[in-house]
């Protein structure tokens, strides 16, 4: 735990790094935005100054003996109009690059932090809640990037505040002490209040992430929810998250209502005071009544700019705890892939030489040796939990391997350039995603040309109930492609998978929801159509005895390889593709 000492000098140091990053992003806009703040400084204080000229040569003139100078009228009159349009435009000037500045930093960090995703391993998502992920890209980046709306407008308070003294101490040195007490005492509140705030501000920002990912999973789990009568238990789950996220936010809130009102009286309590020591000397003679209404200008004046660097000094803490949750994902180490070598053209041959791979410290997969012609059809089979998806997951690149060597063209994986290897090797899953778009663009992706998509349609079996759809290629699937059956969904899945031409093609379990006599067409026109090393997770007779081979995995390790009527001889291989040909028959 730290001190409170700790955590003001941390706030400040993180948040002088965050404004850094925006000011070095944009910093013309910094820079605008910061001349209009400037020249509102220097439009008010000149208000105050005309304002306080006008009161004693017109105001106290008229009193007086009666006459007023009409040249003097209007020549205040032009200047408050004059200024008083130089304090708009200048407030127009810094709001609007402000603005721009501020929203311009969310889409940078943003795309950033999207785009690190989308770097990080597999793993990275497996252990971390959507709805986690999905708060750090929506409300942690927008209240990481509060600080900057006031930023420029701040930082001129101290400008202002500067001027603004040295315009009381002219007057009489008793208004700038009376200004140097107040004005100080508001920044020290501010501190006190940042420094209770920031660890309540970083609990209400988990709880919202809480509150996310229970969201997220009740959405996504719709189904299981309502088949189950999960309704009243996901209901609760949610009540539970609010009311921690509900109790976070009201011990922020119960401190706000103590110190914001507190911040807000003080530069009232100095103006009140200023009138009673202000009157007091011009009873005596040593300002005048236009020293006084400058005076009390001034310290109007500052109210708003003070509050303004209060509010500042608010939004610090909860931007620093904003951005901290964002660092500590951006901290995650991404997949860096900077090898340059190209692969051969054709069909990719794959060696696997000691391939372990660990997993929330247990050894998945040990020690795993297997060689793959080049052009050749293998089935991957084995009991559940062996590591078949893993083996593929890691041959693809998906998953960091503890130990041991991939080869694909004999050019170690590590050393592919990432635009070979992502053009080179493809993976269709059992669970297929598909975009809330249409099918051109969900096969496509933008990249491939229409009619190599239709074509990879018709290699995956899917070109016959795709034109049956009611808009046919641009049928829009809905979120995850839930207008479509499994198969149907699986089938789009694969023609992605397959559309720009890959090398070798790996397919976990890919074809489960697709009939024997359809998934027997599939895999023939893979090897008809593409120069592909095929590599299949098998759990169906009828694919096992299309492979020209099969590997046989348990416990994560290769038990044995050959043809299926080689490894018939084992005794466990044999009861198991019994089970898999009963559960066909069934």
């Amino acid at each position: 735990m730290r001190n409170r000492g700790e955590q003001i000098d941390h706030m400040w140091r993180r948040g002088g790094r965050l404004i850094m990053r925006s000011l070095r992003a944009h910093p013309r806009l910094h820079a605008t935005a910061m001349i209009g703040a400037v020249a509102f400084v220097f439009a008010s204080i000149g208000g105050a100054w005309v304002l306080g000229r006008v009161t004693d040569d017109v105001v106290v003139a008229a009193f007086e003996d009666g006459r007023v100078d009409g040249s003097d009228v209007w020549l205040g009159m032009v200047a408050l109009v004059v200024i008083s349009l130089l304090r708009g435009g200048s407030v127009v000037v810094r709001r609007w690059f402000l603005a721009k500045a501020e929203l311009r930093t969310q889409r940078d960090w943003r795309r950033s932090l999207v785009h690190h995703y989308l770097d990080v391993p597999l793993r990275f998502h497996r252990t971390r809640p959507a709805g986690e992920l999905l708060a750090h890209a929506d409300l942690d980046l927008t209240n990481a990037t509060m600080v900057l709306k006031p930023l420029a407008f701040a930082l001129s308070v101290v400008l202002l505040v500067i001027v603004a003294l040295a315009s009381l101490l002219l007057i009489h040195p008793l208004l700038a002490l009376l200004g140097g007490v107040v004005f100080p005492l508001l920044v020290v509140m501010s501190q006190v209040y940042t420094s209770r705030v920031e660890a309540p501000s970083a609990r209400a920002q988990q709880r919202v992430g809480d509150v996310s990912s229970v969201a997220y999973e009740s959405f996504e789990g719709a189904l299981v929810v309502k088949t189950l009568g999960r309704e009243k238990a996901e209901v609760e789950r949610m009540r539970e998250a609010s009311a921690r996220l509900r109790d976070e936010r009201i011990h922020v809130g119960r401190m706000r209502a103590v110190f914001e009102p507190a911040i807000d009286a003080l530069p009232n309590v100095g103006v009140v005071l200023l009138l009673l020591v202000g009157a007091n000397l011009v009873s005596q003679g040593e300002a005048t009544p236009g020293d006084l209404v400058l005076a009390a200008t001034l310290f109007g004046l500052l109210s708003t700019p003070l509050r303004v660097f209060g509010f500042f000094l608010e939004e610090m803490p909860r931007s620093v705890v904003s951005l901290d949750r964002v660092d500590r994902v951006m901290e995650a180490e991404a997949e860096d892939r900077v090898g340059s070598r190209t692969l051969p053209a054709g069909a990719l041959g794959l060696v696997v030489r000691d391939l372990s791979v660990v997993h929330d410290n247990q050894r998945v997969l040990r020690d795993v040796d297997l060689d793959v012609a080049a052009g050749e059809t293998i089935a991957i089979v084995g009991p559940t939990g062996s590591g078949k998806s893993t083996l593929v997951e890691a041959v693809a690149g998906l998953l960091d391997r503890t130990s041991g060597d991939v080869r694909l063209g004999d050019v170690s994986v590590d050393d592919v350039s990432a635009e070979d290897w992502s053009a080179a090797v493809a993976l269709a899953f059992q669970e297929s995603f598909l975009f809330a778009d249409s099918v051109r663009e969900n096969v496509s992706l933008g990249i491939v040309t229409d009619s190599d998509a239709r074509h990879a349609l018709v290699t995956a079996q899917a070109s016959t109930f795709v034109d049956e759809l009611e808009s046919g290629f641009d049928t829009v699937v809905g979120e995850r492609g839930t207008t479509l059956s499994g198969g149907q969904r699986q089938r789009v899945a694969l023609a992605r998978a397959i559309a720009r031409r890959p090398r070798l093609l790996l397919l976990d379990d890919a074809t489960s929801a697709v009939d024997a006599t359809v998934e027997s067409q599939i895999l023939d026109g893979l090897r008809t159509d593409l120069d592909v090393t095929l590599i299949v997770v098998a759990h169906r007779i009828s694919t096992i005895l299309l492979a020209d081979r099969v590997v046989y995995l348990d416990d994560g390790q290769v038990m044995a390889v050959g043809t299926h009527d080689e490894l018939l001889a084992r005794a466990d291989y044999n009861a198991l593709v019994t089970a898999y040909e009963q559960a066909d028959d069934v």
